[in-house]
This record gives structure tokens, sequence and C-alpha cells, in this order.
């Protein structure tokens, strides 16, 4: 058994083109999407197109589910672009997304933890805004009740892979097209991935064991940086750039 898991595209179809291609590369047919694909500035539209031609097994995400369920009034400054730039199909896409399932029997999916998608799983932010990993005890804690054997997760745009002490597998893939952003929740932070490459995770059972490769593609980041800049999104326009943050 042997797939790829993506995360968190936010809108970036060139970095998504990018790591399909590496997927088919090495001969790997099946994809899950562990959500948040559309939001942000980017283009929202060219993106749902293409998860939805590649028939990945997909979940929805925190922001998946605000366009779905909040008024353009009450969205955030991720979503707000999106719904512009989406049209009715797209819509019903994200609304046939469940918040969490499992694929072929032995993984389960979810987008921040299984209880919510709103919620850091492997990392954790500390009072004074620093992120850290999460503790072992708490990552376990929030894995009670699955039997399956690799859990997938998503949302932090951080690339992580823990092994429990009973031998399940908590994997995030990392962003496929987001490497920084800032937020307020549970205090203020700035999570940087350091680098402008597109995230992905391959992963393999062999002789009942999972073996995790967390890959970097390379993809015309600049010319997301452009197309960000010329929108006036400069948070989004220095991410794409460098993977940082410009006042970071």
């Amino acid at each position: 058994m042997r797939f790829a898991a993506i995360a968190d595209v936010h809108g970036n179809y060139l970095a998504l083109e990018a790591v399909l291609d590496d997927i088919r590369a090495q001969g790997i047919s099946e994809i899950v999407n562990l959500g948040d694909a559309a939001s942000g500035p980017l283009d929202a539209a060219r993106t749902i197109d293409l998860l939805a031609a590649c028939n990945a097994v997909s979940i929805r995400g925190n922001h998946d589910r605000y366009l779905i369920e909040r008024t353009p009034d009450r969205m955030g400054s991720w979503d707000r672009p999106a719904y512009d730039q989406l049209e009715k199909r797209h819509f019903d896409w994200l609304r046939a997304l469940p918040p969490t399932r499992v694929f072929r029997d032995r993984v389960f999916l979810c987008h921040g933890t299984p209880a919510s998608d709103e919620t850091y799983w492997l990392d954790a932010v500390l009072s004074d805004g620093h992120v850290i990993r999460a503790p072992l005890n708490a990552i376990t804690q929030a894995a009670e009740g699955l039997s399956q054997s690799l859990i997938l997760c998503g949302h932090t745009h951080l690339a992580r892979a823990i092994r429990l002490a009973d031998g399940r597998m908590i994997v995030n893939p990392g962003s496929v097209g987001s490497p920084a952003f800032r937020d307020v929740h549970p205090y203020p932070h700035v999570v940087e991935v350091g680098t402008p490459a597109a995230c992905y995770a391959v992963l393999e059972l062999k002789s009942d064991q999972w073996q995790v490769a967390l890959r970097q593609v390379p993809y015309d980041h600049r010319a997301m940086a452009r197309l960000a800049r010329d929108k006036q999104e400069m948070d989004w326009a220095g991410a794409l750039e460098t993977g940082r943050l410009p006042s970071a």
C-alpha cells in the first residue's frame, strides 16, 4: 500500500500542479487531500478544478467549512477573496466533503484533530507566541478511540511524523501552497515553514510498518508571489517568495 497525502493547498494551483507531477513521476495513483483547498487570494477555482480532476480522496478543512457555512460579510481575509472566485460547482464540491473519513480501512483522515478542524495537533502555541512540538501525552490523548495504524492531519502547515508508544503513526504532510501565516488563536503567533517549496508526504506500508517520506517540491513560487503582490497581499507575497513572513 503506497499513496500520497497533501494538505493546505490554499488556492496555490502552481504548487499543486508541481506536487501532482511529482506524485505521478513516482508511479503513485492514490492521493488523499486533508483539506483547506481553496481559501486565500490566489486562484481558488482553478485549484478545486485540479483536485476534482485528480480524484483525490478529500476531506474538508476549517477554511473549506467557512466558505460554505459563513455569509460573505462574516468571512475573514483569507476566505472572502476565495469566495468571490468560486462558482456553484465549486461550492457543491466543498459541501460534499466530509470532516473526517477512513481511507482503505487503515488510515484515518482529519484536518486538525479528530474532534476539531481548528485545533493544532502535533504542534502547540505558547502564550508568548512560540510554536513548539506538542507534548506526546497531549498528542496521544487526542488519538484515543482511533484504531487505524496511520492517522493523517493538516492545518498547521508544518510537516511532522510522530510515532505513538503503541506504534500508531500520526503524520502532517505540511502545506502544498501556503508556507507561512499569522494567527491569533489560541495566542498571536506566526508559523513559518522556512522554504517556499510545496510540501507533501508519501506513505507506504511495508511488513505492517508505515514508512513516511516528507517531500519538498520546487515550483515557480515567484510567479505566485507576483500574483499575491498584484492583489496587494503583501504577507502572502513574502511567504510565497521566501517561506517566511516579511515582517517576522
